[in-house]
């Protein structure tokens, strides 16, 4: 069994790479290739959460084992376990928070190529931290976005996720209020822990990732854009049970589309659309088939 540290798994997981493992991942998932049943998710003490996510395709079985800390920093601890499905040989050990971050929004960038009006506008980033910084990352590899603006409810956050930006060679600025950027961005990345929703207004032709509220009580987007909003999720299973943005707003599930459809249909051309994503094992899946690759 190979262990691979953070950098070994950042490495094996090329984020342009791990959106179409992904692509590939649903396709197979429709095709009933795959068995991935609904997360365990299990309250902890202080306001913590452990959560088990298995999945297993004909050749790899993969068990992400999570704990989620809102106070701690790192926030999330986690690894991923890959096996050979027909042995249940364990053939390595991934860390599970680069494969959190990576492939949360590998999923983001494969929406945003699928369903956004302007995939390489301006891109705004709320929220400065792991998810931040890999959805930056994502964008720019796989959408080639060039200009970024930074919000977090701390300035200091939001100017060094912005120097770190600039680092990789885009225009990027710390911002301290969203309204007067809203205009001039074409994609919008909510990737908060917050309770109360900090995204009240969105223009017209905007693509929204919202990917940090996990629990039914959290929110980053206001009902009022909840309901002005095309509305898609990474899952319909999970997001029904998790997606806090969305069951606040009380949305009428049938408008409501998974990214396994909208990958087979036009991309919307106008309007506002809103990709709600929880997390799933499939996209752990996902992430494990291509590191595998990098083992042989």
């Amino acid at each position: 069994m190979q262990i691979l540290s953070a950098e070994e798994t950042a490495t094996a997981l090329h984020y342009p790479a791990l959106a179409a493992s992904i692509a590939q991942v649903l396709a197979d998932h429709a095709q009933g290739q795959i068995t991935a049943p609904e997360r365990l998710v299990v309250p902890l003490a202080g306001g913590a959460t452990l959560l088990l996510m298995p999945a297993a395709d004909p050749l790899i079985t993969v068990t992400k084992l999570v704990t989620v800390h809102p106070q701690q920093r790192p926030s999330v601890r986690a690894e991923v376990w890959v096996m050979r499905t027909s042995t249940g040989e364990r053939l390595a050990l991934l860390d599970g928070s680069v494969v959190t971050a990576r492939r949360t929004a590998a999923v983001s960038l494969l929406a945003a190529q699928t369903l956004a009006p302007n995939p390489s506008g301006p891109l705004l980033i709320v929220g400065a931290g792991t998810q931040g910084k890999s959805h930056l990352e994502a964008f720019q590899d796989g959408l080639g976005t060039d200009k970024v603006y930074v919000y977090s409810r701390t300035l200091e956050h939001a100017e060094a996720l912005a120097s770190y930006a600039r680092g990789r060679g885009l225009l990027a600025q710390a911002v301290s209020r969203l309204e007067p950027v809203l205009d001039e961005v074409s994609l919008i990345v909510c990737a908060t822990t917050s309770q109360t929703p900090l995204l009240f207004e969105a223009p017209e032709g905007i693509f929204i990732a919202a990917v940090g509220a996990y629990r039914p009580e959290m929110a980053e987007v206001a009902p009022k854009v909840v309901h002005l909003a095309q509305l898609y999720v990474d899952t319909l299973e999970g997001a029904r049970s998790e997606a806090g943005d969305l069951l606040q707003a009380q949305v009428d599930w049938s408008k409501v589309q998974s990214l396994e459809l909208a990958l087979h249909q036009p991309r919307p051309t106008s309007g506002i659309v809103l990709f709600k994503s929880v997390g799933h094992a499939l996209w752990d899946l996902a992430a494990a088939r291509l590191a595998a690759q990098s083992l042989s």
